[in-house]
Parts: C-alpha cells; sequence; structure tokens
C-alpha cells in the first residue's frame, strides 16, 4: 500500500491558485502605491512580471496543472490590467481636476488681486485728486485772506498818511497863525514903544521948552530978585526930578497913600545922577526901592548945564521927598 494516496485534480490546483491570486494583489497594491506618490509622468502601460513556480513534478497531471494554471493566470491579468487602467485614468482625471481647480483658484486669485490693485490705484486717484482739490481750495482761502490783508493794510496806509497830511496841514496853519499872532504882537509892541517913545519925547521937549523959558528970563530981572528967582529955579528942577522919576516908576503893591521917603541925591554939573540912597524909610521897603529906582532911571538931566555953578552947587548933593502921588503923576 501506499502512504500517501493521490491527490484529486481540484486539490492539485488549489494552491497554485491561492498564490497566483495573492501574488496579484500584491502586485495591484504595489501599482497603486506607486501611482499615488510618485511624480506625474507620460501615461505608459504597467508591465505586470509574474513568476510562476515550477512544480517539480514527475507526473503528466502536474505538468496538465501548470499549464492550466498558467492559462488561468492570463485570463486573470486581463481584467486586473483594466480594473488599472480604470484607476489610473481615474487618478489622472481627479489630479486634471485638482490642477485646473487650482488652476481656476489662482486665476481668481490673480483676478481678485488684480481688482483690489485697480480698487487701490483707483482710491489712491481719489485721495490724491481730493487732496489736489483740497490743497487747491486752502491756496483760494490764503489767497482770498492773504488779498484782504493786503487790502486792509493799504487802507490803513491811505487814512494813516491822510491823518499825517491833515495834522502837518492843521499844524502849518497853527504855525502860521502862531507866527502871525507874533509877528503881530511884535508889530503892535513896536508900535506902542515908539508912541510911547514919541509921548515921552513929546513930554520930555515940553518939559525942556518950559525949562528954557525958565532959564530965560530977563538975567536984570533975577538979579534983582535973586532970592525969590533962586526959590524959583529949586521949585522948578525938584518939580522936573519928580516928573522924570514918574515916567519910570511902577507901583509895588501894597503901596499906600501917606507914605513919605526921603532920598539923598548926588549929581554931577552935567545933569548925570551918580547916587541915589534912601535917606529916611517910608517903612515899606518896596515903595523906598522903587523911588530909588525911579531916581536913577532918570540918568541925567540935561537941563541942569544951563545952571551957573552958584545955581547948580545946591544939586551937588541934595535930599528930595516921595510920596506915592508924586511919583503917580
Amino acid at each position: 500500500m501506499q502512504d500517501l494516496r493521490e491527490q484529486s485534480p481540484s486539490e492539485s490546483l488549489f494552491w497554485p491558485i491561492v498564490w497566483a491570486v495573492g501574488l496579484h494583489v500584491i502586485i495591484f497594491a504595489m501599482l497603486f502605491v506607486s501611482f499615488a506618490f510618485a511624480p506625474e509622468l507620460p501615461p505608459a502601460k504597467p508591465v505586470v512580471q509574474a513568476t510562476l513556480y515550477k512544480l517539480q513534478s514527475q507526473s503528466q497531471a502536474t505538468t496538465q496543472t501548470n499549464q492550466k494554471i498558467a492559462g488561468e493566470a492570463k485570463k486573470t491579468s486581463a481584467p486586473v490590467y483594466e480594473t488599472e487602467q480604470l484607476e489610473q485614468k481615474k487618478a489622472e482625471e481627479q489630479k486634471l481636476a485638482a490642477k485646473a481647480a487650482e488652476q481656476k483658484k489662482a486665476a481668481e486669485a490673480q483676478k481678485a488681486a488684480e481688482a483690489a490693485k485697480a480698487e487701490a490705484v483707483k482710491k489712491a486717484e481719489a485721495a490724491k485728486k481730493a487732496a489736489e482739490q483740497k490743497a487747491a481750495e486752502q491756496k483760494k482761502l490764503a489767497d482770498a485772506a492773504a488779498a484782504k490783508k493786503k487790502a486792509a493794510e493799504e487802507e490803513a496806509k491811505k487814512k494813516a498818511a491822510e491823518a499825517a497830511k491833515k495834522k502837518a496841514e492843521e499844524d502849518a496853519k497853527k504855525k502860521a497863525a502862531a507866527e502871525a499872532a507874533k509877528k503881530k504882537a511884535a508889530e503892535d509892541a513896536k508900535k506902542k514903544a515908539a508912541a510911547e517913545a514919541a509921548k515921552r519925547k513929546a513930554a520930555e521937549d515940553k518939559k525942556a521948552a518950559a525949562l528954557a523959558e525958565l532959564l530965560s528970563e530977563d538975567v536984570g530981572r533975577q538979579q534983582t530978585a535973586a532970592d525969590t528967582v533962586g526959590d524959583q529955579v529949586a521949585g522948578n528942577f525938584d518939580d522936573l526930578i519928580r516928573m522924570r522919576a514918574a515916567e519910570g516908576w511902577s507901583r509895588p503893591p501894597g503901596t499906600n497913600r501917606g507914605m513919605e521917603v526921603v532920598l539923598q541925591i548926588n549929581m554931577l554939573p552935567d545933569g548925570t545922577i551918580t547916587n541915589v540912597s534912601v535917606s529916611r524909610s517910608s517903612g515899606n521897603a518896596p515903595f523906598d526901592n522903587s523911588a530909588v529906582a525911579a531916581v536913577k532911571n532918570i540918568g541925567r538931566l540935561v537941563e541942569m548945564q544951563g545952571l551957573t555953578p552958584a545955581e547948580f552947587n545946591p544939586y551937588r548933593s541934595f535930599k528930595m521927598t516921595f510920596t506915592p502921588e508924586d511919583l503917580a503923576l
């Protein structure tokens, strides 16, 4: 008896078929992984290499089994190839779709960026235009303000010039009026001084004529009444001195009637008064001083030159009494 019974054809084909199917599954998985992670390449037909393990068998049945397995493997490889082609095509289509989506997304992004850039340019131009418009308005306002200020300054200058001109004219008028008044006052003073001088001269001439008349009296008549004539001449010269002193006398404040001052007077033969002093005061110094000044202002009595030495001798040094009434002739 044989220890091992002879296997049936179905039992002899089981393990070769299992090995063939497993081998194809492994190959398909490897192809799928390689396609998933490999870079994109031009389409190419996959090459499936299968290795058949030769089973050593001395029997004819084993040879037939191997032939049958080879045929089955050939038949099985056709649908696997078609499935792989479909998967590959699907993967390629997915890649193309993804690429198209990415391209579309990139195009949309680029379009959006261009739109955003165009919008930014538009906004920048609008902002620039607005800024230019605002600057122009501000310049216009500034120019208007400057023009207004300049006009106001010119108006102020014009008014100031007019005011200065008016003031100058008024000052000139005032100056001319003052000069005219001064000139008139000077002329009036000159006329008054001339009138006073003429009046004084007329009075002096009148007095001189009266004195000359007195001095030209008959010498013989004077000799016959020497004492009487001497008293008359003395009285006439006293009156002449009082009259001349009254012409230059100024009444001081506090001068009253009844005051009386006695002055000591010294004179030369030519009539020049050399000294005047107070011999007896009136008790009022201003009145005393005014009387002394009035007699000194006479200066010289030319009428004294016509007297003889005997007639002049009493006037070399003599005293005279003056009252406010005497000096207010």
